[in-house]
């Protein structure tokens, strides 16, 4: 679970009830599904309009990651590259053929498949590389379907506005009707403008950052595969992954005794 999305967006939620309810108003004044419709519906069709339904769809599923982080364990890959490492340096590259049905990740398989069966380290790279190039050119539309929709969602808010207005303006013989209808008419524009800066937008900078981790996790278990391949040392193969990694857990619990004793 990500405990900060969620966080987050119980606190951006909380912040503009509260404020509501502080000025007197009500949950019900903001609650209608017409101009929920209008907004939402609206902000899907533009998406769709601009980006084809497989992309929309890859969107959509990845939304879970916005609050739930992905089974994704950098210092696991390193510690079974170095695995590898050591395999093969004891009983040679071909060895490791027994150890690819049991890889559950899929562009670790691929790589090192591509290494038992004797793929040169150049044209390993190049073929995993052109891989990971179309896959990050695919991945990239995915954090701008929210993009598109955090642009769309304001302006689609103003037209439901416009449009309640519309409706009002049929009825200015009754001044309390206009009042109402005017009041109801701007729930639009919050439902438009707050889910694109509540919801929308946060959602495509969280999947960004997401994606990029992934694509941090495939450089460098190619990295590995190809090191290996080259014959590195272990023990240097795992200093150079650690240094894809942003936090080192390892290191620091070795470098708290060392301070304790120096202490």
């Amino acid at each position: 679970m990500d405990k900060s999305s969620f966080v987050g967006l119980i606190l951006g939620l909380g912040g503009i009830v509260v404020g509501l309810l502080l000025e007197g108003g009500k949950l019900s004044q903001v609650v209608q599904p017409t101009a929920a419709i209008i907004v939402f519906g609206g902000t899907l069709g533009a998406v769709l309009l601009q980006y084809p339904l497989p992309v929309v769809a890859s969107a959509f599923r990845r939304l879970v990651q916005v609050f739930f982080e992905p089974k994704l364990d950098p210092q696991l890959t390193v510690e079974l590259l170095v695995v590898f490492a050591n395999k093969a340096r004891r009983n040679g590259m071909i060895s490791l053929d027994a150890e690819l049905p049991g890889i559950a990740d899929p562009f670790l398989r691929r790589s090192l498949m591509l290494a038992v069966d004797g793929t040169e380290p150049q044209e390993l790279r190049k073929m995993m590389q052109l891989e990971m190039d179309n896959q990050a050119e695919y991945e990239e539309n995915i954090p701008k379907v929210f993009e598109s929709a955090g642009g769309f969602a304001p302006t689609i808010g103003i037209i439901g506005a416009v449009l309640g207005l519309i409706q009002v303006m049929q009825h200015l013989d009754n001044i309390n009707e206009v009042g109402k209808g005017i009041a109801v008419a701007f729930v639009a524009t919050v439902y438009g403008v707050g889910s694109a800066n509540l919801f929308f937008l946060p959602s495509s900078g969280k999947l960004r950052l997401r994606i990029r981790e992934e694509q941090i996790v495939h450089e460098m278990t190619l990295e590995g595969v190809i090191s290996i391949l080259e014959g590195m040392n272990p023990r240097m193969l795992e200093t150079k992954l650690m240094g894809f990694l942003r936090e080192r857990p390892k290191e620091k619990e070795e470098a708290a005794p060392a301070e304790i004793e120096s202490s």
